[in-house]
């Protein structure tokens, strides 16, 4: 069964210029590459993908995580690939983290989807009507809730 969690945020801090859910999107995808997935991050833009780009070459002191621009990097990939609208991957993938403010059909092609609901009302909004389309798509749903 396809399954797709929801990280619902409770605050919208930013730290160097990285809203709250791109911070916790570079946790999870350090947390979720450890494990030994091979991660699909689809960005809204290619601006938000140079943004994780930098943060995950800086995201802990002692760590290093493999990743690339769609596009750019090994013939097959690196383990974590950034994309956008415009620069999509069809390279498998275990997992994919969407930063997507709308669903989008290339997302049923993975089992397991990491999502997010935004602290602003309006993103909340678009996250509601995402997670009716998981479900009516048979998604098993899930809801992790940050304090």
């Amino acid at each position: 069964m396809k399954n797709v969690t929801f990280y619902v945020m409770e605050s919208d801090l930013f730290y160097n210029e990285l809203t709250a859910v791109e911070i916790l999107a570079c946790t999870l995808i350090e947390k979720y590459w450890r494990d030994g997935n091979r991660i699909l991050v689809s960005c809204e833009n290619q601006e938000q993908a140079t943004r994780l780009d930098d943060a995950l070459w800086h995201h802990t002191a002692n760590s290093f995580i493999p990743h690339n621009l769609a596009g750019i990097g090994p013939r097959y990939g690196a383990p974590i690939e950034l994309t956008w609208p415009q620069h999509n991957s069809s390279l498998p993938r275990d997992l994919m983290i969407s930063l997507l403010p709308y669903f989008s059909d290339f997302t049923t092609s993975f089992n397991q989807v990491i999502d997010f609901v935004p602290y602003q009302e309006s993103l909340k909004k678009l996250a509601r009507d995402r997670y009716k389309i998981y479900r009516e798509l048979g998604f098993k749903l899930n809801i992790v809730v940050l304090s």
